[in-house]
């Protein structure tokens, strides 16, 4: 149970990820009589199946990287900014100003799938005026998305996963992993 458990956890079932912050209460195991049907070939993929079926009906979420960012900007092109951020899912969560001049200081917060780019494009829109002093990662983000919806970008986020590491582009059904006699 064990092995298959850091298995399926290594590995999940949809996008063959590492699977963060999940749990799964194991009410009752019933083993066969015989000792020779208890060996980890007959325990471990079961195991592995009973996980995988697990995963799929408890509501699965992706967990996306989030950069803290420090930016450097004059007052007047803070607008360009505040809509940047506005526009891929970030957040300013501070503003400072420097005493005597009129630069501020920002610190937000940008998934790291919406920021790549962003150098260019702050560079290009203030003209060099606005800088990155730094940035680096600060937590991991749920995305309340259901990745079942074709619509959602948790979707679309799990499809890109799966196609750039070779699997199926149908996902799989719980009847995958049922036993069939």
């Amino acid at each position: 149970m064990e092995s298959a458990f850091f298995n399926v956890t290594e590995e999940g079932v949809l996008a063959e990820e590492n699977l963060r912050g999940v749990r799964f209460n194991i009410y009752n195991a019933e083993l066969h009589a015989d000792a020779i049907q208890r060996g980890g070939g007959q325990i471990i993929p079961t195991a592995r199946r009973v996980y995988y079926i697990s995963e799929m009906t408890g509501c699965p979420k992706f967990l996306e990287p989030i950069y803290l960012y420090n930016i450097i900007t004059p007052e007047e092109t803070i607008d360009v900014i505040y809509k940047y951020f506005k526009e891929k899912r970030g957040i300013i969560i501070n503003e400072e100003s420097y005493k005597n001049i009129s630069l501020l200081k920002l610190k937000g917060y940008l998934p790291v799938s919406e920021s790549f780019g962003f150098n260019e494009y702050l560079n290009n829109l203030t003209y060099g005026q606005a800088f990155i002093d730094y940035f680096t990662f600060s937590h991991w983000n749920t995305l309340d998305e259901n990745p079942f919806d074709i619509k959602s970008k948790s979707y679309n986020i799990l499809m890109s996963i799966r196609e750039r590491k070779g699997l199926k582009k149908e996902l799989p059904k719980i009847d995958d992993f049922i036993d069939k006699i």
